[in-house]
């Protein structure tokens, strides 16, 4: 998920061609204050003038607790919109409130399709809150985990090996895959250190996140390499699924290791997953 500043045109219509997954048109941290009334204006002429095409496109409003989620969502909310990226999530309640507001607008100005949400988990509140946000709304397809606004909140000195995060880290990953929605892992700043940005991904996924906010062009190819299933994983799955079916008995061994169902289900994920990213591939291409 591409970050891009709600206040430039020029880099909104430009983000339509990259090969991100989502963009997240942003009026909140991306944006001086003084700004936020001009990134209203632009993020709106580019969602009516359907620049961005059939891009998955998302907003980020100002927070709740700010006083500008209301105008955000009444400039914003227009055809062309997939969903709401909601930041500073702090209780269910939250959810709840901005859930019937979008059920307002989508009835007043006859959206067809409902809105999602992606929920930014990025307090100390949130954190310990996150077995029941998500639950909060039907509309949940994201938890988006957010740790420099929990280090600041918490008083925590960020590293770039995410010690003093990890445990947080990992309880929103669970929290998702527990309401059965994707995990997007935290931002890696440093938009020229690639290679720190791969080891990061590496450890989001083994965390069991499904994907990444991203703020700089560059960082996506190295985000889809690591979150795509690699040739060697596809053909394990397709050994793993092929001998569980045409085995006799419920437990078997494949390349030395003893498999069982909750194996297949790790193969059969991972074969969704690629054919999934092959369908979406395919829907690019000219």
């Amino acid at each position: 998920m591409l970050f891009v500043p709600g206040d430039q045109a020029r880099m909104i219509e430009k983000a339509g061609s990259l090969p991100a997954d989502a963009l997240i048109l942003d009026l909140e941290d991306g944006v001086a204050a003084k700004d936020k009334p001009h990134a209203r204006v632009t993020v709106r002429n580019a969602l009516t003038a359907r620049v961005l095409g059939d891009c998955s496109v998302w907003l980020r409003p100002n927070a709740l607790m700010t006083g500008l989620l209301e105008d955000d969502l009444l400039a914003c909310v227009l055809p062309g919109l997939t969903g709401i990226v909601l930041p500073k999530t702090r209780v269910a309640a939250d959810v709840a409130l901005v859930d019937g507001v979008l059920r307002a607008l989508e009835r007043a100005r006859a959206l067809s399709t409902p809105l999602l949400l992606a929920l930014l988990i990025e307090t100390p509140q949130a954190v310990l809150n996150a077995n029941e946000i998500p639950h909060a709304s039907a509309r949940t397809a994201a938890l988006l985990f957010g740790a420099d606004d929990l280090a600041a909140e918490a008083g925590l000195t960020r590293t770039e090996r995410n010690e003093e995060v990890q445990a947080a880290r990992a309880h929103i990953a669970l929290a998702a895959h527990a309401r059965g929605c994707q995990a997007i892992d935290l931002v890696y700043a440093k938009v020229r250190d690639l290679e720190g940005l791969t080891r990061e991904c590496r450890e989001g996924k083994a965390l069991g996140y499904t994907g990444k906010q991203v703020i700089h062009p560059d960082q996506l190819e190295p985000v889809h390499a690591i979150f795509s299933p690699s040739q060697d994983e596809i053909a394990w799955a397709h050994r793993i699924v092929d001998a569980y079916r045409a085995a006799p008995r419920g437990a078997l061994v494949v390349d030395g290791r003893m498999v069982d169902a909750p194996i297949v289900r790790q193969a059969e994920r991972v074969l969704q997953l690629a054919a999934r990213i092959e369908a979406q591939d395919g829907a690019r291409r000219p």
